[in-house]
Protein backbone atom coordinates (compact mmCIF):
# COMPACT_ATOMS: atom_id res chain seq x y z
CA UNK A 1 0.00 0.00 0.00
CA UNK A 2 2.84 2.49 1.05
CA UNK A 3 4.78 1.99 -2.43
CA UNK A 4 1.58 2.45 -4.07
CA UNK A 5 1.46 5.59 -2.67
CA UNK A 6 5.26 6.60 -3.53
CA UNK A 7 4.61 5.82 -6.85
CA UNK A 8 1.35 7.44 -7.49
CA UNK A 9 2.71 10.49 -5.98
CA UNK A 10 6.35 10.15 -8.29
CA UNK A 11 3.58 9.60 -11.38
CA UNK A 12 1.62 12.79 -10.12
CA UNK A 13 5.01 14.69 -10.58
CA UNK A 14 5.97 13.26 -13.47
CA UNK A 15 2.84 13.37 -15.43
CA UNK A 16 2.33 17.14 -14.87
CA UNK A 17 6.22 17.73 -15.95
CA UNK A 18 5.77 15.87 -18.98
CA UNK A 19 2.21 18.03 -19.81
CA UNK A 20 4.54 21.20 -19.56
CA UNK A 21 7.12 19.64 -21.57
CA UNK A 22 4.12 18.40 -24.20
CA UNK A 23 3.16 21.74 -24.48
CA UNK A 24 6.32 23.68 -25.12
CA UNK A 25 6.78 21.05 -28.17
CA UNK A 26 3.62 21.25 -29.16
CA UNK A 27 3.35 25.09 -29.72
CA UNK A 28 6.38 24.61 -32.29
CA UNK A 29 5.04 21.85 -34.02
CA UNK A 30 2.71 21.87 -37.34
CA UNK A 31 -0.87 22.24 -36.66
CA UNK A 32 -2.33 18.54 -35.92
CA UNK A 33 -4.59 17.23 -38.83
CA UNK A 34 -7.00 14.91 -38.56
CA UNK A 35 -6.82 13.39 -42.11
CA UNK A 36 -3.08 13.07 -41.56
CA UNK A 37 -2.72 11.44 -37.92
CA UNK A 38 0.76 9.30 -38.95
CA UNK A 39 2.06 12.90 -40.37
CA UNK A 40 1.13 14.67 -37.57
CA UNK A 41 2.62 12.44 -34.98
CA UNK A 42 5.69 12.48 -36.87
CA UNK A 43 5.27 16.31 -36.80
CA UNK A 44 4.97 16.11 -33.17
CA UNK A 45 8.01 13.57 -31.94
CA UNK A 46 9.93 15.84 -34.39
CA UNK A 47 10.01 18.84 -31.55
CA UNK A 48 12.69 17.96 -29.12
CA UNK A 49 10.52 18.94 -26.32
CA UNK A 50 7.47 16.88 -27.26
CA UNK A 51 9.86 14.09 -27.38
CA UNK A 52 11.07 14.74 -23.57
CA UNK A 53 7.72 15.05 -22.65
CA UNK A 54 6.60 11.89 -24.40
CA UNK A 55 9.14 10.02 -22.38
CA UNK A 56 8.95 11.17 -18.87
CA UNK A 57 4.98 10.71 -19.93
CA UNK A 58 5.91 7.28 -20.40
CA UNK A 59 8.00 7.02 -17.19
CA UNK A 60 4.96 8.18 -15.63
CA UNK A 61 2.19 5.92 -16.55
CA UNK A 62 4.07 2.99 -16.00
CA UNK A 63 4.38 4.58 -12.09
CA UNK A 64 0.97 4.99 -12.74
CA UNK A 65 0.11 1.26 -13.58
CA UNK A 66 2.61 -0.19 -10.81
CA UNK A 67 0.71 1.82 -8.15
CA UNK A 68 -2.85 0.86 -9.62
CA UNK A 69 -1.67 -2.66 -8.71
CA UNK A 70 -0.60 -2.14 -5.34
CA UNK A 71 -3.66 -0.22 -4.44
CA UNK A 72 -7.28 1.13 -4.53
CA UNK A 73 -8.46 3.23 -7.27
CA UNK A 74 -9.69 6.10 -5.80
CA UNK A 75 -7.00 6.40 -3.08
CA UNK A 76 -4.39 6.39 -6.13
CA UNK A 77 -6.64 9.01 -8.21
CA UNK A 78 -6.43 11.41 -4.89
CA UNK A 79 -2.85 11.24 -4.93
CA UNK A 80 -2.29 12.14 -8.80
CA UNK A 81 -5.39 14.52 -8.10
CA UNK A 82 -2.67 16.18 -5.75
CA UNK A 83 -0.39 17.20 -8.84
CA UNK A 84 -1.96 19.78 -10.30
CA UNK A 85 0.00 21.79 -7.35
CA UNK A 86 2.89 20.60 -8.91
CA UNK A 87 1.45 21.71 -12.37
CA UNK A 88 0.83 24.92 -10.57
CA UNK A 89 4.44 25.51 -8.78
CA UNK A 90 6.44 23.68 -12.35
CA UNK A 91 4.50 26.25 -14.33
CA UNK A 92 5.51 29.81 -12.71
CA UNK A 93 9.03 28.59 -11.20
CA UNK A 94 10.57 26.82 -14.36
CA UNK A 95 8.09 27.21 -17.46
CA UNK A 96 7.59 30.83 -17.46
CA UNK A 97 3.90 31.20 -16.53
CA UNK A 98 1.92 33.89 -14.87
CA UNK A 99 -1.14 32.42 -12.66
CA UNK A 100 -2.93 35.00 -11.39
CA UNK A 101 -4.64 34.84 -7.65
CA UNK A 102 -7.42 33.58 -9.19
CA UNK A 103 -6.07 30.36 -10.83
CA UNK A 104 -3.99 29.70 -7.71
CA UNK A 105 -7.20 29.43 -5.94
CA UNK A 106 -9.04 27.40 -9.07
CA UNK A 107 -5.85 25.24 -9.15
CA UNK A 108 -5.81 24.38 -4.95
CA UNK A 109 -9.41 23.82 -4.31
CA UNK A 110 -9.92 21.71 -7.34
CA UNK A 111 -6.50 19.62 -5.71
CA UNK A 112 -8.23 19.51 -2.67
CA UNK A 113 -11.60 18.64 -3.72
CA UNK A 114 -10.25 15.77 -5.42
CA UNK A 115 -8.21 14.69 -2.97
CA UNK A 116 -10.97 14.55 -0.60
CA UNK A 117 -13.60 12.67 -3.20
CA UNK A 118 -10.71 10.11 -3.28
CA UNK A 119 -9.82 9.61 0.59
CA UNK A 120 -13.16 9.88 1.85
CA UNK A 121 -14.10 6.54 0.13
CA UNK A 122 -12.68 4.08 1.99
CA UNK A 123 -11.08 2.06 -0.41
CA UNK A 124 -8.27 1.08 1.61
CA UNK A 125 -10.54 -0.53 4.41
CA UNK A 126 -12.57 -2.76 2.23
CA UNK A 127 -11.70 -5.49 -0.27
CA UNK A 128 -12.55 -4.89 -4.07
CA UNK A 129 -15.00 -6.29 -5.90
CA UNK A 130 -14.80 -5.74 -9.74
CA UNK A 131 -18.19 -5.76 -11.42
CA UNK A 132 -18.05 -6.77 -15.47
CA UNK A 133 -21.70 -5.35 -16.09
CA UNK A 134 -20.33 -1.94 -14.64
CA UNK A 135 -17.31 -2.11 -16.41
CA UNK A 136 -19.21 -1.88 -19.75
CA UNK A 137 -21.56 0.35 -18.74
CA UNK A 138 -19.06 2.98 -17.00
CA UNK A 139 -16.52 2.60 -19.49
CA UNK A 140 -19.06 2.85 -22.71
CA UNK A 141 -20.90 6.02 -20.88
CA UNK A 142 -17.34 8.27 -20.50
CA UNK A 143 -15.81 6.88 -23.87
CA UNK A 144 -19.07 8.12 -25.22
CA UNK A 145 -18.71 11.64 -23.52
CA UNK A 146 -15.01 12.03 -24.70
CA UNK A 147 -16.26 11.36 -28.31
CA UNK A 148 -19.08 13.93 -27.81
CA UNK A 149 -16.70 16.45 -26.63
CA UNK A 150 -14.39 15.99 -29.51
CA UNK A 151 -17.21 16.07 -32.57
CA UNK A 152 -18.61 19.44 -30.33
CA UNK A 153 -14.79 20.80 -30.56
CA UNK A 154 -14.98 21.08 -34.66
CA UNK A 155 -18.05 23.07 -35.00
CA UNK A 156 -17.20 26.35 -36.59
CA UNK A 157 -18.44 28.93 -34.29
CA UNK A 158 -15.91 26.91 -31.05
CA UNK A 159 -13.24 29.51 -30.54
CA UNK A 160 -9.70 28.30 -30.13
CA UNK A 161 -9.51 28.80 -26.25
CA UNK A 162 -12.65 27.15 -25.77
CA UNK A 163 -11.86 24.43 -28.42
CA UNK A 164 -8.97 23.58 -26.58
CA UNK A 165 -11.15 23.73 -23.09
CA UNK A 166 -13.46 20.99 -25.22
CA UNK A 167 -10.35 19.06 -26.00
CA UNK A 168 -8.39 18.94 -22.75
CA UNK A 169 -11.40 17.83 -20.92
CA UNK A 170 -12.42 15.19 -23.77
CA UNK A 171 -8.48 13.72 -23.28
CA UNK A 172 -8.68 13.09 -19.43
CA UNK A 173 -12.00 11.60 -19.84
CA UNK A 174 -10.30 9.18 -22.25
CA UNK A 175 -7.32 9.33 -20.06
CA UNK A 176 -9.79 7.71 -17.29
CA UNK A 177 -11.10 4.99 -19.75
CA UNK A 178 -7.66 3.90 -19.89
CA UNK A 179 -7.23 4.04 -16.22
CA UNK A 180 -10.43 1.78 -15.35
CA UNK A 181 -8.89 -0.33 -17.75
CA UNK A 182 -5.69 -1.14 -16.87
CA UNK A 183 -7.08 -1.50 -12.90
CA UNK A 184 -9.31 -4.23 -14.47
CA UNK A 185 -6.69 -5.69 -15.79
CA UNK A 186 -4.31 -5.45 -13.16
CA UNK A 187 -6.98 -7.65 -10.89
CA UNK A 188 -7.97 -10.33 -13.62
CA UNK A 189 -6.84 -12.98 -14.01
CA UNK A 190 -3.96 -13.49 -16.77
CA UNK A 191 -5.25 -14.27 -20.17
CA UNK A 192 -3.55 -15.14 -23.61
CA UNK A 193 -0.46 -13.57 -23.60
CA UNK A 194 -0.48 -12.42 -19.92
CA UNK A 195 -3.70 -10.80 -20.70
CA UNK A 196 -2.47 -8.73 -23.64
CA UNK A 197 -5.03 -10.19 -25.98
CA UNK A 198 -7.93 -9.20 -23.15
CA UNK A 199 -10.72 -6.60 -24.90
CA UNK A 200 -9.71 -4.14 -22.36
CA UNK A 201 -6.52 -3.93 -23.15
CA UNK A 202 -7.73 -3.08 -26.99
CA UNK A 203 -9.53 -0.67 -24.96
CA UNK A 204 -7.25 1.49 -23.51
CA UNK A 205 -5.39 1.38 -26.65
CA UNK A 206 -7.99 2.95 -28.63
CA UNK A 207 -8.54 5.42 -25.80
CA UNK A 208 -4.89 6.27 -25.46
CA UNK A 209 -4.89 6.82 -28.89
CA UNK A 210 -7.51 9.33 -29.24
CA UNK A 211 -6.39 11.14 -26.19
CA UNK A 212 -2.96 11.46 -27.58
CA UNK A 213 -3.91 13.65 -30.59
CA UNK A 214 -6.70 15.47 -28.41
CA UNK A 215 -4.36 16.23 -25.44
CA UNK A 216 -1.57 17.56 -28.02
CA UNK A 217 -4.25 19.13 -30.20
CA UNK A 218 -5.31 21.31 -26.61
CA UNK A 219 -2.11 21.85 -25.67
CA UNK A 220 -1.76 23.47 -29.18
CA UNK A 221 -4.43 26.17 -29.14
CA UNK A 222 -5.74 26.68 -25.94
CA UNK A 223 -3.94 28.29 -22.72
CA UNK A 224 -1.40 25.68 -21.41
CA UNK A 225 -2.06 25.46 -17.27
CA UNK A 226 -5.57 25.72 -18.08
CA UNK A 227 -5.71 23.08 -20.90
CA UNK A 228 -3.52 20.75 -18.62
CA UNK A 229 -5.75 21.34 -15.09
CA UNK A 230 -8.88 20.61 -17.22
CA UNK A 231 -7.63 17.32 -18.66
CA UNK A 232 -6.05 16.46 -15.15
CA UNK A 233 -9.91 17.12 -13.42
CA UNK A 234 -11.53 14.61 -16.34
CA UNK A 235 -9.20 12.03 -16.20
CA UNK A 236 -9.82 12.07 -12.09
CA UNK A 237 -13.13 12.35 -11.90
CA UNK A 238 -13.50 9.55 -14.72
CA UNK A 239 -10.93 7.32 -12.53
CA UNK A 240 -12.59 8.08 -9.05
CA UNK A 241 -16.97 7.42 -10.52
CA UNK A 242 -15.20 3.83 -12.37
CA UNK A 243 -13.58 3.26 -8.58
CA UNK A 244 -17.31 3.57 -7.49
CA UNK A 245 -19.11 2.04 -9.86
CA UNK A 246 -16.94 -0.75 -11.14
CA UNK A 247 -14.71 -1.67 -8.09
CA UNK A 248 -17.33 -0.52 -5.48
CA UNK A 249 -15.35 1.69 -3.88
CA UNK A 250 -17.49 3.26 -0.82
CA UNK A 251 -18.87 6.46 -1.16
CA UNK A 252 -18.26 6.92 2.41
CA UNK A 253 -19.09 5.24 5.89
CA UNK A 254 -21.40 7.52 7.42
CA UNK A 255 -23.05 11.14 6.73
CA UNK A 256 -19.60 12.85 7.73
CA UNK A 257 -17.89 10.95 4.59
CA UNK A 258 -20.76 11.55 2.24
CA UNK A 259 -21.01 15.08 2.99
CA UNK A 260 -17.85 15.31 3.15
CA UNK A 261 -17.65 13.94 -0.74
CA UNK A 262 -20.12 16.30 -1.64
CA UNK A 263 -18.65 19.20 -0.68
CA UNK A 264 -15.67 17.99 -1.89
CA UNK A 265 -16.89 17.48 -5.64
CA UNK A 266 -19.04 21.09 -5.21
CA UNK A 267 -14.92 22.53 -5.03
CA UNK A 268 -14.00 20.84 -8.01
CA UNK A 269 -16.83 21.68 -9.75
CA UNK A 270 -16.04 25.46 -8.39
CA UNK A 271 -12.33 25.56 -9.27
CA UNK A 272 -12.82 24.10 -12.61
CA UNK A 273 -14.80 27.10 -13.11
CA UNK A 274 -11.72 29.24 -11.79
CA UNK A 275 -9.02 28.28 -13.85
CA UNK A 276 -9.98 28.77 -17.21
CA UNK A 277 -9.47 32.81 -16.87
CA UNK A 278 -6.66 34.96 -18.68
CA UNK A 279 -3.18 34.26 -18.32
CA UNK A 280 -0.08 34.79 -20.03
CA UNK A 281 3.37 33.51 -20.46
CA UNK A 282 6.38 35.65 -19.42
CA UNK A 283 9.27 36.91 -21.77
CA UNK A 284 11.52 33.96 -20.65
CA UNK A 285 8.63 31.48 -21.42
CA UNK A 286 8.40 33.19 -25.35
Amino acid sequence: MVLGLILALASAVGTNVAFLFKHRGAVLAPPIRVRHPLRSATDLFSSRWFAVGWMVAILAWGMHVGALSLAPLSIVQAVLSGGLVFLAVFAERFFGFHLGRRQWVGVTITAVGLVVIGLTGGGAKHPEHASLGALIAVEGAIFGIGAALVGISTHRHVLPRAEGLLLGAAAGALFGVSDVALKWLTQAAPGPLLGLLSPWTLTAMIAGVISFYASARSLQIGEAVEVIAITSVAANLAAIIGGILVFHDPIGSGAPEIGARFLAFCLVIAGAALMPAPMRATHDAA
